[in-house]
């Protein structure tokens, strides 16, 4: 009886694994929240449109009237914007001649706003860039070399943090607001460092003993080559989540600093000098007084909502789980 040898089948290879980047794991997590993504497109829509309106540096806007301009009291300076159209008995869709109204002395307060969101919004991104890159700086070089290097650095921010931010921009403001934008902007973000590089020097005190800082220190690398290429990138969805809710709480730093006359001086003007120099007539004129409030409220809400988007992005522990998941799994044990 003879026996043939059949050759056995072999196994299925196993599919190959293709391996994603950190950057392209981040967006697509980033992609899946979809309220994150909303909020990112509605405020890049509203500085390009507010932008656009008024026009920046040399470049002209599409409105019509300036911000500066006086002009005669319309309809008694009351909105002529409609939202109401006319098959449901309103006066149609429309901007009108003065969408926001008009201020006390005849300006075009669609103007004035969009001005003052543009100026608010450069405001935030100098103080959130300016002041990302200091108090990363310095919590990297507190938690990398740590010692007393670490203590001179930890204690001057201690002392920046114990004195209200309101109280340091008004000093800063009453000494740079007549200097303009950027420069009040710059002085700003010098002060408002100090919670990023606390969180940033506890991110570099974890990622200092890591096997692969101990390789890059064996392989001679210098200690700034270390910080900045191996270091940093791998504490980078801390800095990038930090620097958004700084963002978010500069537009209400400088509001609170042009409310009390230390921001953003005339002719310029931002959302915080709009409310404060229409806070009399809010009994008579409200929409002088709300038009710069919804605003204000917008962008700080949707910076905060981008962030969020980031932070859970940056940090798959933060992974949620859906309720119709939870669900077919109690199903199917």
């Amino acid at each position: 009886m003879s026996v043939t040898n059949t050759p056995e089948t072999p196994a299925a290879a196993p599919a190959a694994v293709v391996g994603e980047k950190q950057g392209t794991l981040v967006l697509r997590r980033f992609l899946s929240n979809r309220l994150s993504v909303v909020c990112m497109i509605l405020f890049v829509g509203l500085i390009l449109f507010a932008g656009s309106a008024t026009g920046f540096g040399p470049f002209s806007g599409w409105w019509k009237h300036s911000y500066t301009a006086v002009n005669p009291q319309f309809e008694g300076g009351a909105p002529t914007i409609s939202f109401i159209p006319t098959w449901l008995g309103g006066e149609g869709m429309h901007l009108g001649e003065h969408p926001f109204g008009q201020s006390r002395i005849g300006v075009d307060y669609f103007a004035m706003t969009m001005r003052g969101i543009t100026n608010s919004v450069i405001v935030m991104f100098v103080i959130g860039g300016l002041g990302t890159i200091v108090g990363t700086v310095i919590g990297a070089i507190a938690g990398y070399y740590r010692g007393w290097v670490d203590a001179v650095l930890m204690r001057i921010t201690d002392v920046f943090i114990v004195i209200p931010a309101i109280v340091i921009g008004s000093v800063v403001g009453n000494t740079a607001g007549g200097l303009g934008i950027w420069f009040l902007a710059a002085l700003l973000a010098l002060v408002s460092w100090m919670g990023i590089a606390r969180l940033v020097r506890a991110e570099f005190l974890s990622l200092r003993e890591r096997e692969f800082v101990e390789a890059a220190r064996v392989a001679g690398a210098s200690d700034t080559r270390i910080i900045f290429k191996h270091i940093l990138p791998n504490a980078i969805g801390v800095v990038i989540v930090s620097a958004t809710l700084l963002a978010a709480s500069a537009i209400l730093l400088e509001t609170g600093l042009s409310y009390l006359g230390y921001g953003i001086q005339p002719p310029e003007v931002s959302l915080g000098r709009l409310i404060s120099d229409n806070q009399s007539a809010f009994s008579t004129r409200p929409w002088l007084y709300w038009w710069p409030a919804v605003f204000i409220v917008s962008l700080a809400l949707l910076v905060n909502f981008v962030g969020d988007g980031l932070r859970d992005a940056f940090d798959p522990r933060q992974k949620r789980f859906k309720l119709r998941k939870m669900r077919e799994m109690d199903a199917g044990a």
